[in-house]
């Protein structure tokens, strides 16, 4: 029997093994990632809670949201599901929207922000986008510029990396994929309970990792950041937590 776990071990890497799924990013989202006013980041969370039942008015969906902890400079990413152009700019849901933003929330706005910066995705489905955060307690967000030429192999990377993820039964990231809007080309979000749990990958054995990076189309699993660098001319790394 001790010989029979290996065995399974290996077969499991091997049939893995450049079967990396395409990712679904067929529904559009705008993400707004947004840096309050010094001082005002717990006003701005209650200006944008008393906001959420207006949502169901307007006929749009609620959006998903997070808050820095440490790394880039923003402090709440609101992600807002849109579904598709032509339904969320229909002429009715934009009358709807502009009846429900008060002058006063509007004048609050500019008070509690400093920075805003706005790009349109095609991400996850919506109900795997919700179900993820509504498990979620702690997130890892990286988002990428990729190099000329190399937005593909930027997505691929990400997609093998979920791969990798998936082997060593780590949650997988959602990848959202720029169509327009501000300059990043792809950015993805990892969903954990914890930060404990987002320190677990320091757990697993290196023969494991290696495995898990092969079976995946790396070289190795410390070639995984090396290769990364060669597709992207910028990269921020951010913590986040849920806000309750």
């Amino acid at each position: 029997m001790r010989l029979l776990i290996p065995v399974i071990l290996v077969l499991t890497f091997a049939g893995f093994a450049g079967s990396t799924e395409a990712a679904d990013t067929s529904y559009l989202y705008k993400a707004s990632f947004i840096q309050a006013a010094p001082g005002k980041i717990l006003d701005l969370i209650e200006l944008y809670k008393s906001r959420q039942a207006a949502y169901k008015t307007i006929g749009d969906e609620a959006p998903m949201w997070c808050r820095h902890s440490q790394g880039d400079k923003w402090d709440l990413l609101m992600l807002f599901p849109m579904g598709d152009y032509v339904d969320y700019y229909q002429s009715a849901r934009i009358s709807r929207r502009r009846a429900a933003e008060s002058a006063q929330f509007l004048e609050k706005l500019k008070e509690y922000i400093a920075w805003q910066e706005d790009i349109f995705v095609h991400g996850p489905p919506l109900d795997e986008t919700r179900r993820a955060f509504g498990r979620a307690g702690f997130f890892h967000l990286e988002i990428f510029q990729a190099l000329p030429g190399k937005h593909s192999e930027l997505l691929k990377e990400r997609e093998m990396e979920n791969a990798y993820q998936k082997l060593l039964k780590r949650p997988e990231n959602l990848i959202f994929v720029r169509d327009q809007g501000a300059g990043w080309d792809i950015f993805t979000i990892g969903m954990y309970r914890d930060i404990k749990h987002y320190a677990e990958s320091a757990d697993f054995t290196e023969k494991d990792q290696e495995a898990a990076a092969k079976a995946s189309g790396f070289g190795a699993a410390n070639k995984i950041g090396p290769y990364l660098r060669t597709l992207i001319s910028a990269h921020h790394d951010t913590l986040a937590i849920a806000i309750k």
